[in-house]
């Protein structure tokens, strides 16, 4: 059996309204897990969420994101960016070369708080959960001007994702630039 080389900027691109996700390692490659490069863009954040038999990695490449991996003491559905677990465990701002490793059945979110796109390495075992559910989302996002909520509810639902926190996109707001012309002397 040989190997599989994958260089940069290859793979099966996916582009959403949320985030760049290419796929480097998949089932159809032999793999029992899936293997993902993804940019995400500022205001981006996942919402908190568990899977009943899913694992998953993340290692940030280039940029930063708040990443949040453990049972809090208390679960809130509006947000996770406050949750504190028993020991004191908080939500961590994480850059290049950090990363967070998610076993079954344990609350974790990330999310892009900064104003400059965040580039991770993203790992998911079983194969190809993943693979179909970002095929999935890929479909709904470009279904219309607006996300359908239930359908992204439904989609996840299937796919081992049980959310806690919504999943939210928003992205920061330029100022309002005038043009050179439009200033008074």
């Amino acid at each position: 059996m040989s190997g599989l080389i994958v260089p940069p900027g290859q793979g099966r691109k996916l582009v959403t309204k949320a985030q760049d996700v290419t796929f480097k390692v998949t089932a159809a490659d032999g793999s029992s897990i899936s293997v993902f490069e993804v940019i995400v863009p500022p205001g981006f954040d996942v919402g908190a969420h568990t899977h009943t038999k899913s694992q998953e990695f993340f290692y940030v490449l280039e940029g930063e994101l708040e990443l949040l991996a453990f049972e809090p003491a208390e679960r809130t559905t509006d947000t996770w960016r406050n949750w504190e677990s028993a020991a004191g465990d908080k939500a961590v701002r994480a850059t290049a070369g950090s990363c967070m490793f998610v076993p079954p059945g344990t609350p974790h979110a990330f999310r892009n708080a900064s104003d400059e796109p965040a580039r991770m390495l993203f790992q998911s075992y079983p194969s190809p959960d993943h693979e179909h559910y970002f095929d999935e989302i890929v479909e709904i996002f470009s279904a219309g001007p607006s996300v359908d909520a239930e359908a992204v509810r439904q989609m996840r639902e299937r796919y081992d994702v049980n959310q806690i926190t919504p999943l939210r996109f928003e992205p920061p707001v330029l100022p309002n630039l005038r043009s050179a012309t439009d200033r008074t002397a």
